[in-house]
C-alpha cells in the first residue's frame, strides 16, 4: 500500500472517475491496523491504517482517481489504487449491478442466542456444573474413569451408543459457538473435518474478527461450555439413576468419560483448538500456528546444522509469542503421549485382547460376530477421515485468491 505507483494506473474494466459499488462494510481498529469486511459475503481482511483509510473514501462515494488524490495530497506519496480495487474484488466486497443497496438480512436464531448466553442463563450453567462437581466428591463412583466406557460386554454397542451418544453433544457443542456468534449478528457455516484419527464438526465463525476483541471470548469458549454443562447434566443423571435404572446411569457415566476425552483435547496446543483460538485472539495474533511451527522447526535445524528458517514473512506479534507458544506445543505434544499412553493403549489393548480371545474360539458366536462388526466399524471411521484429509490435501494445493492486502 505505500508503493509509489501513479496513481493513474489503469486495470482492466475499471474506470477510475466513477464511484465503487461497494457492500456495506464493515471496520474493526486494532493498534495500528483496521479489520475491514462485509457481513453480507463473510469475508474479512487486515488492512494497513492508510489502507483503510483509501477503503473508506471510496465506500463513501468518492471515484478511485478523487481517492487517489487527497491520499497523495494527505501523505505525500502516490498510491496503486487499481491494486486496491482488486484486492477488494478478490474479497467480493463489491455489490453485484443487478443488487439494489439494501440492509443486511437479519441473523436467524439471534434471539435464541441471547436467551442461551444472558446473564440468568450463565449463571443456570455455573449452578448445574458446580452441583455436579459436588455429586462427584460425595460419590466417587460418578468421577469419569476408563472403566466407564465398558458398560456393557458388547463391544459393538459400546462403540455405536458412544458414537450415537456424542453425535448430539458434538452438534451441540457446534452449536454453542454458532448461537454466541448469532447473538452478536453473526453468521456460521458447519463442516465436517477431522482430528487425528477421529471425524469432527467445525463451525466457523468469520465475522468474529469484525467484532471488538472483547466480545469474542464467549463465542470462542461456548463450545468447551457446552462440553462441561454435557458432563454436568450426565453426572447428575447417572446419579439420580445409579439406583433403579442401573444401565441408564452406566451409559450416561460412558457418554460423560468420552465428553471429557473430547474436552481433553482441547490441551493439544499443536492442534487449533478452541484454547488456540482464544489464546491467538487475546494475545493478536493473525497465524500463531505457523510461527510456533518455524520457531520449533529452526530449534531443530540449530540442532542438525542447517539454515534457519526466516522468521521475518510472519507477522511482528505472532514472532513474539511464538518464542514461548512453541513450548507450549511441545507441552500440548506431551500431554497427547500422556493420554495416548493412559488411556489409548489400555483401552485399545483390552479390546484387541478380547476380540482376539473372542475370534480364536474362547467366546460365543455371537461373540465372534460382535468382534467382526467392531473392527468393521473402526476401519469404516479410519477410511473416512482418510478420505477427508486426501480431499483437505487436494483442496489446499489449489491455488486461492488472496484475502489480505
Amino acid at each position: 500500500m505505500h508503493s509509489p505507483v501513479d496513481s493513474n494506473s489503469d486495470a482492466p474494466g475499471l474506470d477510475l472517475d466513477r464511484p465503487l459499488p461497494l457492500r456495506r462494510l464493515v471496520y474493526l481498529e486494532e493498534a495500528d491496523e483496521v479489520t475491514i469486511g462485509s457481513p453480507e459475503t463473510d469475508t474479512y481482511a487486515v488492512f494497513p491504517a492508510d489502507g483503510a483509510e483509501l477503503v473508506r473514501m471510496l465506500a463513501d462515494g468518492l471515484t478511485p482517481r478523487e481517492a487517489a488524490e487527497r491520499y497523495r495530497t494527505a501523505h505525500g506519496e502516490s498510491v496503486d489504487i487499481a491494486d486496491l480495487v482488486e484486492v477488494l474484488a478478490e474479497l467480493d466486497l463489491f455489490r453485484p449491478a443487478d443488487a439494489p443497496t439494501a440492509e443486511t438480512a437479519p441473523v436467524r436464531w439471534q434471539r435464541l442466542g441471547g436467551l442461551l448466553f444472558g446473564r440468568p442463563a450463565l449463571l443456570g450453567y455455573a449452578l448445574v456444573t458446580a452441583l455436579a462437581a459436588a455429586e462427584m466428591v460425595r460419590v466417587p463412583a460418578l468421577v469419569p474413569r476408563t472403566d466407564n466406557l465398558f458398560f456393557t460386554t458388547s463391544y459393538t454397542l459400546v462403540v455405536l451408543l458412544l458414537f450415537f451418544g456424542q453425535a448430539p453433544l458434538l452438534a451441540l457443542h457446534e452449536a454453542f459457538h454458532a448461537l454466541a456468534g448469532r447473538r452478536l449478528g453473526l453468521r456460521s457455516r458447519l463442516s465436517v473435518g477431522h482430528r487425528l484419527v477421529y471425524l469432527v464438526l467445525e463451525t466457523s465463525l468469520d465475522g468474529l474478527v469484525s467484532v471488538p476483541r472483547r466480545k469474542r471470548y464467549l463465542p470462542i469458549l461456548a463450545g468447551m461450555l457446552a462440553d462441561v454443562l454435557a458432563i454436568a447434566v450426565l453426572t447428575l443423571v447417572a446419579d439420580v439413576t445409579r439406583g433403579g435404572a442401573a444401565t441408564v446411569a452406566r451409559l450416561c457415566l460412558a457418554i460423560a468419560y468420552a465428553t471429557v476425552l473430547r474436552l481433553a483435547w482441547q490441551g493439544f496446543f499443536y492442534l487449533r483448538t478452541d484454547l488456540y483460538v482464544l489464546l491467538s485472539t487475546a494475545l493478536g495474533c493473525v497465524n500463531l500456528h505457523a510461527a510456533a511451527v518455524d520457531v520449533l522447526r529452526n530449534t531443530v535445524r540449530r540442532v542438525t546444522g542447517r539454515p534457519p528458517v526466516d522468521l521475518e514473512a510472519h507477522h511482528p506479534v505472532d514472532r513474539r509469542v511464538a518464542r514461548w507458544y512453541a513450548w507450549l506445543m511441545v507441552v500440548g505434544y506431551a500431554f497427547t503421549l500422556t493420554m495416548f499412553a493412559g488411556v489409548v493403549v489400555p483401552t485399545a489393548f483390552r479390546l484387541l485382547h478380547d476380540v482376539w480371545l473372542r475370534m480364536t474360539g474362547q467366546g460365543s458366536t455371537a461373540a465372534r460376530l460382535d468382534s467382526i462388526v467392531l473392527l468393521l466399524l473402526s476401519l469404516g471411521q479410519t477410511a473416512a477421515v482418510v478420505v477427508l484429509a486426501v480431499r483437505e490435501r487436494r483442496a489446499a494445493r489449489r491455488p486461492a485468491p488472496a484475502r489480505t492486502a
